[in-house]
């Protein structure tokens, strides 16, 4: 099993990166955060890796921690999610919030990923709830509540759900910052950026 994949990055495709390692090129699945994240090409980059094999294919996929990697095998252990759902899910929300979320049995905040329905969201919830800790959930919970708020106004004001996702992203967290502050702080931000 490869468990680790450091090497040159070659090229950043929509859903993969490649590496070549010693000569080797190995098409490494991600989710749009991960891929995002990386250094320009040319630059080493080190994935946490899981193989996924089944009779039809193999494949690779990387992570730049070891959590989102823990949590993305956690995700694809339950009945009826699969790699590519799982990275749906890791999408949607950083490793520690999905924690939290799945730590508080909060099903509704699963279901804000597309192809995570309410049964999905469920059978989550109760076979990974006890495999988890969560430290700080209630606090992360509420934020992430505060956030969905967030995008909800500004996906209404007109701005694009992937745009609005990416400001509120790129915020600093903020504990005490109550909803009208950081719809005012994701505006500012949307202002700076190309529409």
């Amino acid at each position: 099993m490869i468990r680790l994949l450091r090497g040159t990055l070659i090229e950043i495709q929509e859903h993969a990166a490649v590496v070549d390692c010693h000569g080797v090129g190995f098409a490494v699945l991600a989710n749009r955060g991960t891929l995002a994240a990386l250094p320009p090409k040319g630059s080493e980059v080190a994935f946490y890796t899981h193989f996924y094999l089944r009779e039809e294919r193999a494949e690779l996929y990387g992570f730049l921690d070891s959590r989102a990697l823990t949590l993305f095998e956690l995700l694809k252990s339950v009945a009826g999610v699969g790699p590519k759902t799982a990275l749906a899910v890791l999408d949607a929300e950083t490793p520690e919030n999905l924690t939290a979320a799945i730590f508080e049995r909060r099903t509704d905040l699963l279901t804000k990923t597309p192809g995570i329905g309410r049964k999905t969201a469920e059978r989550i919830v109760l076979e990974l709830a006890t495999k988890i800790a969560a430290p700080a959930s209630q606090e992360r919970t509420a934020a992430m509540d505060r956030d969905r708020e967030v995008e909800e106004v500004l996906a209404s004001l007109g701005y694009a759900r992937d745009q609005v996702k990416q400001a509120i992203s790129s915020l600093p967290p903020a504990k005490e910052a109550t909803t009208e502050h950081r719809i005012r702080d994701a505006l500012k931000t949307l202002a700076r950026r190309p529409l």
